[in-house]
């Protein structure tokens, strides 16, 4: 069975936490993407999330200003992160168990990519 490395995504698209949630949209429309990793403000940091789903229920419905709230607001933060070694058996057991749609993919504290659930499918296929 392969492993996440070998089925993530990588060129991940990331946002600085003081972005709005508006370039976030921003952002995830130009880049075609549903989330974009939240960069760490500094190397003891912890990366963060922000979806699509995010901007939409806590800003966009909540009738918040888009160009007021920031992403750090409205990201997910921490996040279960997934070693480029682990066997995507045990990938889709993490997700199913904590409810993901994706995680992100580090190794020595850096971002390598993300594996997402369409990803795992892809290697049963």
């Amino acid at each position: 069975m392969p492993a996440a490395k070998d089925v993530m995504t990588t060129g991940v698209v990331t946002i600085d936490g003081m972005a709005t949630a508006r370039q976030a949209a921003q952002k995830m429309a130009e880049a075609g993407v549903r989330a974009l990793i939240v960069e760490r403000r500094g190397a003891d940091d912890a990366y963060g999330i922000v979806t699509q789903r995010d901007v939409v229920y806590e800003v966009i419905a909540a009738g918040e200003d888009p160009d007021e709230i920031l992403v750090h607001e409205i990201m997910s933060k921490p996040l279960v992160v997934v070693n480029p070694d682990l066997d995507v058996k045990y990938v889709a057991r993490l997700m199913s168990n904590f409810g993901l749609s994706r995680a992100p993919v580090i190794a020595e504290g850096k971002l390598q990519g993300i594996v997402s659930v369409s990803d795992v499918v892809k290697t049963i296929v």
